[in-house]
């Protein structure tokens, strides 16, 4: 059972980019799934979270009118369209699900819980 977040990359102040995170093993479709973030020196962040109990997107103050969660679920993917990207979002990015008790099932608070592993994820660099 593997998670895999990508699509990272190095991108101008203003640009887009889009995160894919990729399940092997089981299905996206029964689990809310969320995207953290991670800059040098500060702490995780909760970026977004989409929820399994009502369907609804969730997002940081920080992202929310930029970032925009999605599934597919032909693709066993959830993808983040980040757009209109600044320095400040430069971080690892992860995803994680609800099946082993990562993500906050409603995808209250900052969408983590204690028992978050935090893996690999996939570096984005937002520079001029």
């Amino acid at each position: 059972v593997q998670l895999q977040a990508s699509g990272g990359g190095l991108v101008q102040p203003g640009g887009s980019l889009r995160l894919s995170c990729t399940a092997s093993g089981f299905s996206l479709d029964y689990y809310s799934i969320a995207w953290f973030r991670q800059a040098p020196g500060k702490e995780r962040e909760g970026v977004s979270c989409i929820s399994v109990s009502d369907g609804m997107p969730y997002y940081s103050a920080s992202v929310k009118g930029r970032f925009f969660i999605s599934r597919d679920m032909a693709k066993n993917k959830v993808y983040l369209q980040m757009n209109d990207l600044r320095p400040e979002d430069t971080a690892v990015y992860s995803c994680a699900t609800s099946r082993d008790g990562q993500v906050d099932l409603h995808c209250s608070g900052n969408y983590y819980t204690p028992k978050t592993s935090w893996g690999h994820g996939t570096q984005v660099t937002v520079s001029s």
